[in-house]
């Protein structure tokens, strides 16, 4: 059983503005190969909250916003190596001042 269609948000904002100026939703979501429904709660979620109507569930789909974190955690390791070098580094050894 193949797995739900995935939409950008970019198709979402073009089939919901088409709607509208048509006035149909029934007709446009056919001729766009999607349900009624589907097309219905777009329009629902863009009209309720235009800045981020599609926020999706959680699954980062641009690969730059999944590597994002892992570049940040190998640079800052990097950026101690060479804290702990000058640490080590700069540990001078006692003089014995007795002799």
């Amino acid at each position: 059983m193949p797995g739900r269609k995935a939409f950008t948000e970019e198709f979402k904002r073009d089939a919901v503005k088409l709607a509208k100026e048509r006035g149909n939703i029934a007709q446009t979501a056919r001729e766009l190969g999607i349900s009624d429904n589907t097309l219905q709660g777009w329009k629902l979620q863009l009209d309720k909250s235009p800045d981020n109507p599609f926020p999706g569930n959680g699954n980062p789909r641009d690969l730059e916003m999944v590597l994002l974190p892992r570049e940040v955690a190998r640079l800052k390791e990097e950026n101690e190596i060479p804290k702990k070098a000058m640490g080590i580094f700069a540990v001078r050894p006692k003089r014995d001042t007795n002799s």
